[in-house]
């Protein structure tokens, strides 16, 4: 009998620590309660990083309800977490730019890299954490561009440092769905060494000329998904980025799938530049492109390249985009003559690339296949593709194993396939 009270006993205590759990995982917090008033003009940082710290331990969720909520730098952390912007909610990142200086009283133009900056909204070391509802998270960006913009003009390619939106680092089981992202100061979306991402039916949005506004770049990351996505920024669409080796994976970064989603303007979708943790295994399926500057890109140099395998893009469209295809071991720009280096770490290595159904216009030329002189790209498939150019063709340079299978290439000026030095199956004659 007491053997039978004991058990019963420990059932009991086992079935209230489970609904303790399911309560915990029910907790509901909302901003307003927690003094943040959501009016447009108060800096409502305190209260909602008091919501924030609310769900470190129990989990739980934190619910915006519709207003213009205006704060600094956040950051959340916590298992079994979801914040939710519910239609109408606007959170908008502060003004004032040195308030994301991680040495407070600076001067922000003396940053000497986006590392001086905190991120607007840092998400890190959690399982199970979830952005969701129609509402909208704001970087108030047009208080950086501008100078970004005049000191990209005085050095071509500089990127003046400023914090990213939402860096979600070290998570496992990340899901980003429904909410809108815009107008970021530099990169919107950045999953950073996450293990299992879910980015489903967001759109991002910046003008077509802010100044390195990446939308999503998922960074040293495994097993992404993007889908149902409207991006229609002023820089990379997507960039898949691989910038550092990671003890024990011979890939960094890899199985990454980006399917039904629609980007407007932006620079389309690319993986690098920096590859030298390697890239292995990425799907891109059933993506319209429309007046982007890049169609499809694999972009690196010999300083920062590393290996990227397995590439399938397939039932894709463009419209009016700045070359269709662009696979190139050079960055930021392609030299008409090179001789072969010295093959090391960071030597870009290009293999097991597919492209088919693909239909594209191109303002400018079909694209560029360009390899290393050490280190050209190996096995590329082109199969069902038609590319029409206002300018020139399709450039294959110090590449071998590049097949065509029904591939029509129309250009305005000059052939429509121009091979130097490559190895290339399947031309028409």
């Amino acid at each position: 009998m007491n053997k039978n009270k004991t058990l019963l006993a420990l059932l009991l205590g086992i079935t209230l620590l489970f609904n303790l759990n399911i309560c915990a995982s029910e907790v509901v917090f909302n901003v307003r309660d927690l003094g943040a008033k959501g009016d447009g003009k108060t800096l409502d940082t305190e209260a909602i990083q008091k919501a924030f710290d609310s769900v470190k331990k129990g989990g739980g969720t934190i619910v915006f309800p519709a207003g213009n909520y205006v704060s600094g730098p956040l950051i959340l952390k916590g298992d079994k977490v979801t914040v939710r912007l519910d239609e109408g909610a606007t959170l908008f990142a502060t003004t004032n730019q040195s308030a994301f200086l991680k040495v407070p009283g600076g001067d922000w133009l003396a940053a000497k890299s986006g590392g001086d900056f905190n991120p607007f909204l840092v998400i890190k070391d959690s399982t199970d954490v979830t952005l969701s509802g129609k509402g909208t998270i704001d970087g108030n960006g047009s208080v950086w561009w501008a100078t970004a913009e005049e000191a990209r003009k005085k050095v071509s390619g500089f990127t003046l440092p400023r914090p990213n939106l939402i860096v979600p680092t070290r998570i496992n089981n990340l899901r980003i769905i429904g909410i809108t992202l815009q107008n970021s100061m530099k990169f919107a979306l950045v999953p950073t060494e996450c293990d299992g991402v879910w980015i489903e039916d967001i759109k991002i949005l910046a003008p077509e000329r802010a100044a390195n506004t990446d939308a999503i770049d998922p960074s040293i990351s495994r097993n992404v998904t993007v889908t149902n996505c409207l991006i229609d920024v002023g820089d990379d669409n997507i960039a898949i980025k691989s910038g550092k080796k990671v003890e024990g994976r011979e890939f960094a970064c890899e199985n990454i799938t980006i399917v039904d989603c629609v980007f407007k303007h932006g620079h389309g979708m690319s993986i690098g530049s920096e590859t030298v943790g390697g890239v292995k295994n990425v799907l891109v399926r059933r993506v319209s492109f429309e007046d982007t500057d890049n169609g499809i890109r694999i972009k690196s140099d010999r300083k920062r390249g590393g290996t990227v395998e397995n590439l399938v893009c397939e039932d894709i469209t463009m419209k009016n985009v700045r070359g269709a295809i662009t696979i190139t071991s050079y960055y930021p720009r392609i030299p008409t003559n090179d001789v072969a280096q010295a093959v090391t770490e960071t030597t870009p290595k290009y293999r097991n690339i597919i492209i088919r159904n693909l239909t594209a216009t191109s303002t400018k030329s079909a694209g560029v296949i360009v390899g290393l002189p050490e280190s050209g790209i190996e096995g590329v498939l082109l199969e069902n593709v038609n590319i029409a150019a206002e300018q020139g063709g399709l450039e294959i340079r110090n590449a071998k194993g590049v097949e065509f299978k029904n591939v029509k290439i129309t250009a305005k000026k000059g052939e429509p396939v121009i091979v130097k030095d490559a190895e290339v199956k399947g031309l028409e004659k």
